[in-house]
């Protein structure tokens, strides 16, 4: 198998090749994590968050705007691979070798709509699921709660939907306490999948325009991210017209 490809910008080595090449079966557990404008901004004032995203085993593009830094600050484009792409190639993946998948997160009720739809259409994969505490700090023992019943049915595949950046940070801190192969961090998916909120026609992905029908649909996510999105975009203009050195600590 050939060497995967990164592409290093703004301080993030970010996966830029296709998802066949990221293994399921791994001696030990890997994460995946997205990074977006959002996620970047939110990294600037989390130090937490920031460690979590540079210790991803891969970093994939939520969305196709992060790309935007390295195309105008490097020259080259970073490969789409967001959310909804990684996590129907990673469950076509586990239905066609007959892996064992659990989800992580969400509600029951999502979780319970999740299981029959995947059951449905991907008939040969083994499905568990939980749904953690919703608060917003896990206690020592939520956190030792969740690693066992993962633990207990050690799968291939690990889907965590929690939200950014409670997701991100949880995967990497307890990378190594669970017995999966990948792990996968893909937040609102979660809710796509089991059809409790509607999701974005691929054509709009297709026209790079997913945010702005993300905006109609939630506009109360845009307030909420807004900050982080500008401290994306202002750093790239400011990088970009070398009015900005970038500190790549």
């Amino acid at each position: 198998m050939r060497k995967a490809k990164y592409i290093n910008t703004l301080g993030f080595k970010v996966f830029s090749d296709d998802l066949d090449l990221i293994n399921v079966k791994n001696t030990s557990p890997q994460v995946i994590n997205t990074i977006s404008p959002n996620s970047y901004g939110l990294s600037t004032c989390d130090a937490e968050f920031y460690q979590s995203l540079k210790k991803s085993d891969y970093l994939v593009l939520d969305g196709v705007y992060f790309a935007l830094a390295s195309i105008l600050l490097q020259g080259k484009n970073i490969k789409k691979n967001q959310g909804p792409e990684v996590f129907e190639h990673f469950i076509e993946r586990a239905n066609i070798n007959g892996y064992k998948v659990f989800f992580l997160g969400s509600s029951p009720e999502t979780l319970e709509k999740i299981e029959e739809k995947a059951h449905r259409l991907y008939p040969n994969i083994k499905i568990r699921s939980y749904a953690p505490p919703f608060k917003s700090d896990f206690s020592e023992e939520d956190n030792n709660k969740m690693v066992d019943v993962i633990n207990e049915y050690e799968p291939d595949i690990l889907f965590i939907g929690m939200t950014c950046p409670k997701q991100e940070k949880w995967s990497v801190k307890h990378k190594y306490r669970l017995k999966s192969g990948l792990i996968i961090s893909i937040g609102n998916v979660f809710d796509w999948f089991a059809g409790t909120q509607k999701a974005i026609h691929s054509l709009w992905y297709k026209l790079r325009l997913a945010w702005l029908i993300r905006i109609f649909l939630r506009p109360e996510i845009f307030k909420r991210n807004i900050g982080n999105q500008m401290k994306f975009f202002s750093d790239v203009i400011l990088l970009f017209f070398k009015l900005k050195k970038f500190n790549n600590a």
